[in-house]
């Protein structure tokens, strides 16, 4: 008898899916939402006995229950959305940035020292110009000192942007005690409360409204570069493989420099929108995570700035929910937490699926699933 072949051939073999039409994928991920609310709903109810539609009324409230909640909402996504547009360029080149928490920093650090040093001197439209430009070129000099090192030297960048986090929080902190307001309160305080010199005006009556206009300007901005631009189209082929950008006759040093550059300047920028146009202070926790959050923003999205506002105000909402569900059914906010993980891991698989398929060896050697 001839075992030969079920010896080698696996019970299971993962193999690469042709691209699915654009419907069936999302499709597979509106699938993937649904089972992981079920999930989750199995979750709660298996741990608080609670009512799961309930838990997800009140997270909906959470995010959306009064117009200040909602506008909440919309900030925090526009933060969030702006620091992953930032992620974009470099991931889609293979440059692992995962200092934006830093570029974040030093983007509020340039806006807080402006607003406190200029805000009694020069008019609020032109602080805010100044203040923008000096939170991109800080965040474009912060991500550039790993890009020149990895294109220079070939420094592992993953490495060494994170290395960079912990420097910008610490010159965060050393401002803080800098900048102390009242003096031994070991906080920066509300900058300018009184003048609001170099605060966002409101826009259409709302005090985040000019988040929200600056941010979508950089989401299109972002999708026509990466999609249309002679710049875009050399991220996209370095990313693909270094030598064949090389045999075309790109410069990779350059180009791993210039998106880096861009990537962590729109950081920065995300910095200026969270201080001027938030929370109008700067401490260690300015950034809050979200420059971590945003590189599942960036990779969920493949790269799509329009997709990225779905994701954003997805993970926003599902953390608003979190703080609600925590604080109503006096769950802690562990349990808030599992729950946002079982939905992020369900949307996190579904890519799997879209992109692979298991075949599962059968009688006749290949059933496939």
């Amino acid at each position: 008898m001839n075992h030969s072949h079920t010896h080698h051939e696996p019970l299971l073999r993962i193999a690469k899916r042709d691209p699915l039409p654009r419907s069936k994928a999302y499709a597979v991920r509106v699938i993937a939402v649904l089972i992981s609310l079920l999930v989750s709903g199995i979750f709660i109810f298996s741990v608080t006995k609670l009512n799961p539609v309930a838990v997800y009324q009140s997270m909906f409230k959470g995010a959306y229950g009064t117009n200040r909640r909602m506008w909440v909402t919309i900030r925090d996504t526009m933060m969030l959305l702006c620091i992953a547009l930032g992620l974009a360029p470099a991931f889609k080149m293979r440059f692992w940035n995962i200092g934006a928490e830093g570029q974040v920093l030093v983007g509020g650090i340039a806006t807080a020292g402006l607003m406190r040093s200029l805000g009694a001197s020069v008019p609020t439209p032109l602080l805010l110009i100044i203040m923008a430009c000096a939170s991109l070129i800080c965040g474009a000099v912060w991500g550039m000192i790993p890009a020149i090192f990895k294109a220079r030297w070939n420094a592992n960048e993953t490495l060494f942007t994170l290395m960079m986090n912990y420097i910008a929080i610490q010159l965060t902190s050393y401002c803080v005690a800098l900048w102390e307001n009242p003096f031994g309160s070991n906080s920066v305080g509300i900058i300018n409360p009184k003048t609001q010199a170099g605060w966002f005006p409101k826009l259409f009556g709302q005090a985040n409204g000019l988040n929200v206009v600056i941010v979508l300007l950089v989401t299109i901005g972002m999708y026509v570069y990466l999609k249309y631009s002679k710049q875009g189209y050399e991220i996209a082929v370095v990313g693909d493989s270094e030598n064949t950008a090389r045999y075309a006759g790109i410069n990779v040093q350059w180009v791993t420099i210039r998106t880096m550059a861009i990537s962590s300047a729109i950081c920065g920028l995300a910095g200026f929108i969270a201080v001027s146009g938030a929370s109008h202070t700067i401490s260690t926790s300015t950034a809050g995570g979200q420059g971590f959050t945003a590189i599942i923003v960036a990779w969920l999205s493949q790269f799509n700035s329009f997709i990225m506002v779905l994701i954003s105000l997805l993970i926003v909402s599902l953390q608003k929910g979190a703080v609600q569900i925590a604080s109503q059914f006096n769950l802690n906010d562990y349990a808030s937490s599992v729950i946002t993980g079982i939905i992020l891991f369900f949307i996190l698989g579904s890519e799997f699926f879209i992109n692979y398929r298991i075949i599962v060896r059968g009688k006749k050697g290949g059933d496939v699933k």
